[in-house]
């Protein structure tokens, strides 16, 4: 392909991704899968290089913009030698025109930038927007780290015990310690929440939002086999990721819910005032993850934001009432908003009077308004707050 229809394909994948993120559609990632798979004609040269247009204007744009071809006019301003690829020949871009619309803004829309924590200073604002990098979780019950670095020589250690980071494009899949669960792709964030609930060392544990079961497989390899760890979840699809994985994990002390949306105590009954830990890493903005994900500004509205901050409310007051007294809540959200994080424990302390904050010992991460806050340019993490409570 020529650059000018690369920079056409780039355009067309971009009306693509807009549209989910203003329908809740499909994420990027899926939707350049989908792109690709119809356009077997494009070298990998081609995908590599249209994936990096798209991503370059959609980390360029805070806003949505109102198309793919507005998106790639505004990045114009910053590489210039874009402009001669809208040349209106075959497969390119038509020539621009005067006046026409052209995205602008700044990175993070306006409506945001007031709602960080007060911790996310510029370096922190610019990190948010860097190539995240590849953290693997070694299962202690599955293998030793001695024998990670010995399959991979350039793993680094990081802070946590278990977790190193590998360069990034490293093929994880076709690997013996992979497929035999020695190993498990988690950024070091999430193993941080992890560890911090598997610090009393739980027997019970709910894991009430547990998704495909990432940190729900790191308890379990934190753990003694004797305890018992429930994965619940109102999505069927993501939950039912769960089971492969346990499998090659070997994780025989997992078990899984499906419950109804809004109507989750019905199948928790059962649990009333019985974990020694709920573990909820609640639906949010995902503004903490925009290295990784960085379409989810183009998804999130003050309305949205209004309607997720009131489910996490009502995740940890359900969350309360499964915990036994001497038991831990551990709160969790890949946002660096005070609304999702600090906002949330301060509010669910004032009208829990039967509960206080617990401080975990952590080698990585800063204290922050009742909880500890993660980010890129501290970390090297996604951004995360998390909360530990225990119930007096």
């Amino acid at each position: 392909m020529t650059p000018s229809a690369r920079l056409q394909a780039a355009i067309e994948m971009l009306d693509w991704i807009i549209a989910a993120a203003r329908d809740n559609g499909a994420s990027a990632d899926n939707i350049a899968k989908k792109f690709f798979k119809e356009r077997r004609y494009a070298g990998s040269g081609d995908r590599r290089a249209i994936r990096e247009l798209v991503y370059a204007a959609i980390r360029r744009w805070g806003d949505r913009p109102e198309s793919g071809r507005q998106a790639m006019l505004g990045l114009v301003a910053d590489q210039p030698e874009l402009r001669e690829l809208f040349s209106g020949s075959n497969y390119a871009p038509a020539a621009i025109v005067a006046d026409e619309p052209v995205a602008s803004g700044a990175q993070i829309p306006d409506w945001l930038g007031d709602r960080f924590a007060s911790l996310i200073d510029e370096n922190e604002r610019k990190a948010l927007f860097d190539r995240a990098p590849l953290h693997i979780r070694v299962n202690g019950q599955r293998s030793t780290d001695m024998e990670v670095k010995s399959a991979w020589p350039e793993a680094v250690a990081l802070a946590l015990p278990h977790g190193y980071e590998l360069p990034t494009g490293t093929q994880l899949e076709d690997r013996t310690l992979f497929s035999e669960g020695a190993v498990e792709i988690q950024d070091l964030g999430s193993q941080a929440i992890s560890l911090a609930g598997a610090a009393a060392k739980p027997a019970l544990v709910l894991d009430l939002c547990a998704g495909a079961g990432g940190k729900t497989l790191a308890l379990s390899a934190m753990l003694s086999p004797d305890s018992k760890i429930i994965a619940a979840d109102t999505d069927r699809g993501r939950l039912s990721r769960i089971e492969p994985r346990k499998r090659r994990a070997s994780a025989r002390n997992i078990e899984t819910i499906l419950l109804a949306p809004g109507n989750e105590m019905e199948s928790l009954q059962h649990l009333k005032a019985s974990c020694d830990l709920v573990l909820i890493d609640a639906p949010c903005s995902g503004t903490g993850t925009w290295r990784r994900n960085p379409e989810l500004r183009w998804r999130m509205t003050p309305k949205r934001l209004e309607h997720t901050t009131e489910l996490q409310q009502r995740l940890m007051v359900l969350g309360s009432e499964l915990v036994k007294p001497g038991g831990r809540l551990v709160y969790a959200v890949c946002s660096l908003l005070d609304a999702e994080g600090g906002d949330q424990a301060d509010a669910f302390l004032a009208n829990h009077p039967g509960w206080k904050e617990i401080s975990i010992d952590l080698p990585i991460g800063r204290p922050y308004r009742k909880g500890t806050l993660l980010s890129p340019y501290h970390d090297g993490t996604d951004g995360f707050y998390f909360t530990c409570l225990e119930k007096l």
